[in-house]
C-alpha cells in the first residue's frame, strides 16, 4: 500500500498553503517553536448536579504555545480540551449537550461533501456527543447519525432527545467525551471537542493510589499550525474524495492543550490517566533523562499501568515502554522518588501510519522536571491487586463471527479510496445482532497493510488472542486458514477490560464480548438497540469504516 506524505509533499490544504516542515528531532523543534516553555494546564472539573447538566459547545480563542497567538478553537463551556467531568458510580447524571456554535464550520475547507452522510444535504455545522465506553441506552450514545444543529434547529434521522442520560452502573474507570457527527468527526474533534469523563468507584477509592493532586489526567493530540496561530488541517484535492485524506498527522504535539508541555514533580509517586486522542497517531512512548544538551540519555522511571479503557486491571503491570492507539486510556502510576532534580521527557518514536511509517513523526511529547520538594511523605502505594474479574472464554460463546477489515485502493497509486468493516457501507442493512446478555467472539480479520483500533460501542470486551492467517485463502474462500501460532495478547492487554482493541495487519485478532445492556432495561422479545462500531481513527471512520450493529431483546 502506497501512501501520500501530505506534510512533506506540500499539498495544498483548501486555499491555504500547507506547511512542509522539517521531521522534529529529539532536542530540536517542530513547527519553530520552542519545547517545555508553558506548564502543563490541569483541565476544570465538571462535577454533575442531580438535574440537567448544560454543557455549551462554543466558538472561542485559547493560547496553546506561549510564542503563538490565540487560536481559534470551539470546545466545551469554552476550553479546549473540555472539562474532566467526574461522576460516581451508581449515580446517573443528565447532560443537555448544548450547540451554540456559528453557522460556518471552522475548517470549513477542509469539509468533503463527498463522504457519507455529508453527501445527503446534511449541514456543514452539526454535532452529537459521544461518551466513549458508557454503559448507555442508544438515545444517549451519540450515535453518528443523531446529530444537531444549533439550537437543534435540524436533527439527523436517529435523533431521539435533547437530553442525555448516564447510568454510571460500571467500575470506576477513565472515559472520555467527544464528537461522533457522521462524516465529519475528524474536523469536529480536531477544532477541540474533546474531554474526559470519570467514574468514581468507593472500591477503587480505598485503594492507597496517589490522589488529589498527584492524579493528572493527560489528553494527548497531534496537530499542525498556520504561522497566525490557526489549526491546519491536511487536505487533498487529487486524492478519491473531495479533500479527505486517509490520515491526518501533525508536527506538533499538545497535552492538556499546551504544545510541549513541561510540569514540575515532586519526588514522589503520581497518577497519569492518559489519553490517545490523536486523529490517527499511535504512540511508542518512553521516559528518559534529558543530558544538560536536551539529547536523551540513561532510562527514566517505569510505566507502572493499574488500568485500561474499561477500569482497573487485577494487577499492576511494570513495563519500560508504552504503545496506545487513538482512543485507548491508560491509567498510569509513575515514581519520581529516584529522580529528583531530574529532568524527563517523554518520547514517541511510533511510525505514522503505524506500523508501516512514512510520515511525519514528532519524537517527544512533554517534560517532567523533578524539581519540587516533598510537600508531605508519600504515603501512597500500588498493590499487588487491584481488581480481580473473571475473563471471558471462547466456550461461553454463544456464537462466532469473522469480520473483515479492508481497503479498497485506487489503482493507479494506490491511494486509498475508501475502508470497510466486513465489506459493507454505513447505511447497508445491519448484519451484526448480538442477543441481549449473551456472548460472541469477533475475530477481525485485517486484510490490510495498517493498524486499525477498533471501538465497539456499548460493551467492555477481553482481547483473547492475534493468529497470522492466509491473505489468499481468505480472498478466494472468505474461510479462515491460519498460517502461525496464536498469539497471546500483551501483559497490560489481556486480561483488562477494553473498548478499543489494535487490530494488526495481516492478522485476525480475537476479542469476547457480553453484549449486556444498562441494568434495569425493560427489554421485550424482538426489541433493537441500535449502536456502532468502528475503526478509531478518525479519518476511517468518517469514510465508510464504521457499522451499526443492533442488540436484539
Amino acid at each position: 500500500m502506497q501512501r501520500r506524505s501530505f506534510l512533506k509533499a506540500g499539498l495544498a490544504a483548501g486555499t491555504l498553503g500547507l506547511i512542509g516542515p522539517k521531521i522534529p528531532i529529539f532536542g530540536q523543534t517542530g513547527a519553530g517553536l520552542a519545547r517545555y516553555v508553558d506548564p502543563l494546564p490541569i483541565p476544570t472539573t465538571l462535577r454533575p448536579t442531580t438535574g440537567v447538566n448544560h454543557v455549551i459547545m462554543s466558538q472561542f480563542h485559547q493560547k496553546l504555545h506561549r510564542d503563538l497567538p490565540p487560536t481559534k478553537l470551539w470546545g466545551y463551556n469554552g476550553t479546549y480540551p473540555g472539562p474532566t467531568i467526574e461522576v460516581t458510580k451508581g449515580t446517573p447524571a443528565s447532560f443537555l449537550w448544548d450547540s451554540q456554535l456559528p453557522p460556518n464550520h471552522l475548517l470549513s475547507y477542509a469539509v468533503d461533501h463527498l463522504l457519507h452522510g455529508a453527501d445527503m444535504g446534511a449541514p456543514e455545522v452539526r454535532n452529537v456527543v459521544h461518551l466513549h465506553g458508557i454503559k448507555t441506552l442508544p438515545e444517549s450514545d451519540g450515535y453518528a447519525e443523531a446529530w444537531f444543529t444549533p439550537g437543534f434547529k435540524q436533527v439527523g434521522p436517529h435523533f431521539k432527545t435533547p437530553v442525555y442520560t448516564y447510568p454510571n452502573d460500571q467500575p470506576g474507570t477513565t472515559l472520555w467525551y467527544h464528537d461522533h457527527a457522521l462524516g465529519i468527526s475528524r474536523l469536529n474533534v480536531y477544532t477541540g471537542l474533546a474531554g474526559f469523563y470519570i467514574i468514581r468507584d468507593p472500591a477503587e477509592d480505598a485503594l492507597n493510589l496517589p490522589k488529589g493532586k498527584f492524579e493528572i489526567p493527560l489528553i494527548i493530540q497531534d496537530r499542525l499550525f498556520n504561522p497566525d496561530g490557526s489549526l491546519l488541517y491536511s487536505t487533498d484535492r487529487t486524492g478519491t474524495q473531495e479533500v479527505w485524506v486517509p490520515e491526518f498527522f501533525g508536527d506538533t504535539m499538545l497535552v492538556n492543550g499546551k504544545c510541549w508541555p513541561y510540569l514540575d514533580v515532586e519526588p514522589r509517586k503520581y497518577r497519569f490517566r492518559m489519553l490517545d486522542a490523536c486523529n490517527a497517531r499511535f504512540l511508542h512512548m518512553k521516559l528518559m533523562e534529558m543530558t544538560s544538551s536536551g539529547a536523551p540519555g540513561n532510562s527514566g522511571p517505569m510505566f507502572i499501568q493499574i488500568g485500561s479503557d474499561g477500569g482497573l486491571l487485577p494487577a499492576p503491570v511494570a513495563m519500560t515502554d508504552i504503545t496506545m492507539a487513538p482512543a485507548e486510556r491508560f491509567d498510569i502510576v509513575i515514581d519520581f522518588s529516584g529522580f529528583a532534580g531530574k529532568h524527563l521527557v517523554l518520547t514517541n518514536d511510533a511510525p505514522a501510519p503505524y506500523p508501516g511509517g512514512g510520515e511525519v513523526v514528532p519524537t517527544e511529547v512533554m517534560q517532567f522536571r523533578v524539581s519540587r520538594a516533598l510537600s508531605g511523605p508519600d504515603e501512597s502505594s500500588v498493590p499487588g491487586l487491584l481488581a480481580p474479574f473473571q475473563l471471558l472464554s471462547p466456550s461461553m460463546a454463544v456464537r462466532e463471527r469473522n469480520l473483515e477489515l479492508s481497503e479498497a485502493d485506487r489503482a493507479s497509486d494506490g491511494y486509498p479510496i475508501i475502508g470497510q468493516l466486513d465489506g459493507l457501507r454505513w447505511f447497508d442493512p445491519v448484519t451484526e445482532n448480538p442477543r441481549a446478555g449473551t456472548t460472541e467472539v469477533w475475530n477481525l480479520v485485517n486484510t490490510t497493510g495498517d493498524a486499525h483500533p477498533i471501538h465497539v460501542h456499548l460493551v467492555e470486551f477481553h482481547v483473547l488472542e492475534r493468529q497470522k492467517f492466509s491473505q489468499t485463502v481468505w480472498d478466494a474462500t472468505h474461510k479462515l486458514v491460519y498460517t502461525g501460532r496464536p498469539q497471546a495478547p500483551a501483559r497490560n492487554e489481556s486480561p483488562a477490560r477494553k473498548d478499543v482493541v489494535i487490530a494488526q495487519p495481516g492478522m485476525v485478532t480475537k476479542i469476547a464480548a457480553t453484549f449486556n445492556l444498562p441494568s434495569g432495561t425493560k427489554v421485550t422479545p424482538g426489541q433493537r438497540f441500535r449502536y456502532m462500531w468502528h475503526c478509531h481513527i478518525l479519518e476511517h471512520e468518517d469514510n465508510e469504516m464504521m457499522r451499526p450493529f443492533d442488540v436484539v431483546g
